[in-house]
């Protein structure tokens, strides 16, 4: 069977391709606020521990109440080294960032010369990236300074005599720490994001299967196959699940209304072919006498009688079939009846003193004592039971006896039961008795009395069945609620 063309898709337009796009770009979004914050708490605690340090150094200065001249002896110089570093050995390996740097700067902001020693191109670049040292001195935490290219955090303390001394430290491997966490965590980032994809395909095909399989019993049924049903997957979901189940209970709908249409279609075929034959029969013959008496044929006068007494039968007939034609097709469009409550029991003691007038010999017996009341169509129940009876005349010998009752069940219903002595029916005849225009063995009649019946009943939402065997007699029970259904 030919795929559908989209299941081919695995684009961002599909279904699957949407929802992968969907939790990938949802995992990036939360990779991507992760490390900012992540990086950005890191930079702010190195940044805070190189801040502490140089504060420590510069209130160190102005703790060692010395000028410059002293700090610029040997001695003095050990000391200020001592007391701006104490425990740098511990320092040095607690602290991720080295490259100190420190220098006096003379009220013109050039670097001095310190120890005998020249400044270095650093200290002369730290002092000339600062452009005013005095107001370093005041400001409660270090700035950032950019020493030939590398990045500096940077204040200022002053001596006993008022010379200031720059103190800074480079933060160039603060820097590269920070580079090398948001290059892991955007690695890390980028592994999970393949990994959440491949995962979210896999799970999505597995928890969309049922859904392709929608759509392949769909084009099963488009194509013909109208028995095809949406399995069940090994792993429903309640949504899935719940849209299977209305699926399926949808394509059985479908189904029983295509078959009903079909059924509907072939009998209507076949009740306008038997209503064509029966009413071609009756035509023909009236044609006939009608050609005969017009070409002078029939000359003796007891011909003529009994010519225009067959057209009259056959009128009659033709009529009678019509009439029940036209009673069919109401029955089947299902027409307003007149409900009000009818005494079952006087309808088949009436319709049984009918039958002894037509058929004197004809042994009636008649179970229908007291009053049992339906809310039915009055006319409906006597065509049923002028129906049932004229099927015993017609079918049986005048001298078989006929049984008419009715009763009412403990469950709330009604039976009335015509039965009969007569030769019965086999049980293939038995199985369509209600079908339109049929006639056990040709028999007499139109074949539509069975079928009115039958019509009548399902209008009064009742139920009628046959009790037959060859040689056993024939009986129809008409079972009717008491209470008549409500039209819808």
């Amino acid at each position: 069977m030919r795929r559908p063309t989209w299941r081919c898709e695995r684009g961002p337009r599909s279904l699957r391709g949407k929802l992968t796009l969907a939790n990938v770009l949802l995992l990036a979004l939360g990779v991507v606020v992760a490390t900012c914050v992540s990086v950005m708490g890191m930079r702010l605690y190195l940044l805070d521990a190189v801040d502490r340090q140089l504060m420590l150094s510069r209130d160190s200065i102005g703790d060692v109440p010395l000028t410059f001249e002293q700090v610029d002896s040997m001695a003095a110089l050990f000391a200020l080294s001592e007391k701006l570093a104490p425990d740098s050995a511990g320092a040095e390996a607690d602290s991720p960032v080295q490259g100190s740097v420190f220098v006096a700067v003379d009220r013109g902001g050039q670097a001095r010369t310190l120890g005998g020693l020249a400044p270095t191109g650093t200290q002369r670049a730290l002092a000339a990236a600062v452009d005013d040292p005095a107001a370093l001195t005041a400001d409660p935490e270090p700035h950032d300074v950019e020493v030939r290219g590398d990045q500096y955090r940077v204040t200022a303390g002053q001596l006993a005599d008022g010379t200031t001394v720059l103190l800074a430290t480079s933060t160039e491997s603060l820097h590269q720490v920070v580079a090398r966490a948001v290059k892991l965590d955007l690695a890390a980032g980028t592994l999970l994001l393949a990994m959440l994809a491949w995962l979210t395909m896999v799970s999505v095909r597995r928890r969309t299967q049922p859904l392709e399989d929608m759509v392949e019993t769909s084009t099963a049924i488009a194509e013909g196959d109208l028995t095809r049903r949406v399995p069940s997957s090994r792993e429903p979901t309640l949504e899935v699940e719940q849209l299977r189940l209305a699926l399926n209970s949808m394509l059985h709908q479908v189904e029983s209304a295509y078959r009903t249409r079909e059924r509907s279609a072939a009998q209507l075929r076949r009740f306008v072919a038997d209503a064509s034959h029966e009413l071609r029969t009756p035509l023909s013959a009236i044609r006939g006498y009608l050609q005969l008496y017009d070409k002078g044929m029939l000359r003796d006068p007891a011909d003529r009688k009994r010519a225009w007494e067959r057209v009259l039968a056959e009128t009659d007939r033709m009529g009678r079939l019509v009439d029940e034609l036209l009673t069919l097709a109401r029955l089947d469009q299902q027409p307003e009846l007149r409900f009000r409550n009818v005494d079952v029991s006087r309808l088949v003691r009436e319709a049984a003193e009918d039958l002894r007038v037509q058929q004197p010999e004809r042994p009636i017996s008649v179970h229908a004592d007291g009053s049992v009341l339906v809310h039915a169509d009055e006319s409906g129940l006597r065509q049923i039971l002028g129906n049932l009876l004229a099927n015993v005349r017609i079918h049986t010998p005048a001298d078989v006896p006929v049984r008419l009752g009715v009763e009412r069940d403990d469950d709330g219903v009604v039976r009335l039961c015509v039965a009969d002595d007569g030769p019965g029916l086999d049980e293939q005849d038995a199985a369509r008795i209600f079908d339109r225009f049929f006639r056990a063995a040709g028999g007499a009649g139109s074949g539509l009395g069975m079928a009115i019946v039958q019509g009548v009943v399902q209008a009064h939402g009742g139920e009628v069945g046959v009790c037959t065997a060859p040689g056993a007699g024939l009986a129809v029970t008409v079972t009717l609620p008491v209470r008549a259904p409500v039209p819808v």
